[in-house]
């Protein structure tokens, strides 16, 4: 009977893939007649003589006669996206076929190329739905993980980082992270197990935050040593990285004994937790206040220990940009023209 059950889930298992591959394959058929038409319109406007009204009339004219021939999905906003498709994405064999076409409506709103081709590489490489990319990009995901890194890259390093898969953890880190999915900001004298309880219940949505990569692992994880008990808030392991990552939560302002905490913790994890064939853990202390003038002058190894606010709804561009202008003032990191020019290009 054992035998017989093997056998029809390995048949079970040949359907279920060969449906999901070709869901997969008519997705991406789609998006490829989807830039295929883009590119017509835009062909068809150019050779216009007078393209404005020209392509006016071409799209209103276009959706009509579609809409009458295949139905619903040829409004006239459609095939304006269609056209800024081909535009955005004007080398078809750069098109990504495990994303759908809901996928590359979202991309289309990101102005910034070197940012587009990130989120659409990351994308794929985090499996990301529709939903977790909508709310990625919605957090400024990439612009966050670009200012956690030195605030003095530039365009160019930028657009390297997108072609490189070696990540460090510099690459994963965000300041700050964006907890909004807690649904605690009008919840104003929550404290540090109320938060770390609300993280638990929506790990899922957490770890989609966190970055590539992350599993979870403890919460409350007990270290003991010869003579006192320590524990730690949370634990997850980052696969990619090969290490484990701590968190520690501080409601309220940084100190600088939270900083010598948390080192201490980092340090001891890796002597009593860590495996030989592990990399050196990292830690990350979560804080509402992130006192920058204690983070400039703690000793803090910038490879294994790093400092993040938290924040418990998303963030506006403009407020993302004035907090990445405070860090860098504060922390004086670059003087104010090459700031400016750094925020005008992310």
């Amino acid at each position: 009977m054992v035998e017989k059950n093997s056998f029809y889930e390995n048949v079970k298992n040949i359907l279920q893939s060969a449906r999901a591959n070709a869901y997969k394959q008519v997705n991406f058929i789609m998006v490829e007649a989807y830039w295929n038409i883009g590119k017509q319109i835009v062909e068809e406007e150019q050779s216009g003589k007078e393209r404005a009204e020209y392509g006016k009339y071409l799209i209103k004219e276009l959706s009509k006669r579609l809409t009458d021939d295949f139905g619903k999905g040829f409004t006239q906003q459609n095939l304006r996206n269609m056209r800024q498709f081909y535009k955005l994405f004007p080398i078809r064999s750069s098109l990504r076929s495990e994303l759908a076409w809901t996928h590359y409506r979202l991309l289309l709103r990101i102005d910034n190329q070197v940012s587009r081709e990130w989120y659409m590489n990351e994308a794929v490489a985090s499996n990301w739905s529709t939903r977790a990319l909508e709310r990625q990009i919605g957090s400024h995901y990439y612009e966050r993980i670009v200012a956690s890194r030195d605030k003095s890259i530039i365009k160019e390093e930028a657009e390297q980082h997108t072609k490189s898969m070696q990540l460090t953890p510099k690459d994963i880190i965000k300041d700050p992270y964006v907890l909004e999915f807690l649904d605690l900001k009008d919840n104003k004298n929550f404290r540090e197990n109320d938060l770390e309880s609300a993280l638990i219940d929506k790990v899922q949505d957490f770890l989609l935050e966190l970055g590539r990569g992350f599993a979870f692992v403890s919460r409350q994880k007990h270290i003991r040593t010869e003579l006192s008990d320590f524990y730690i808030d949370l634990v997850f392991y980052n696969y990619i990285l090969k290490c484990f990552v701590i968190i520690d939560l501080k409601r309220g302002k940084l100190s600088h004994q939270d900083i010598g905490q948390m080192d201490m913790y980092v340090n001891m994890f890796n002597d009593l937790e860590k495996a030989p064939e592990d990399n050196p853990t990292i830690g990350i202390i979560l804080c509402t206040d992130k006192d920058n003038t204690v983070v400039k002058y703690s000793s803090i190894d910038n490879e294994k220990l790093f400092v993040s606010k938290y924040q418990l709804y998303l963030p506006t561009e403009e407020e993302l940009k004035a907090e990445i202008e405070k860090d860098i003032l504060e922390l004086g990191l670059m003087n104010i023209d090459d700031q400016k020019d750094y925020i005008g290009n992310n």
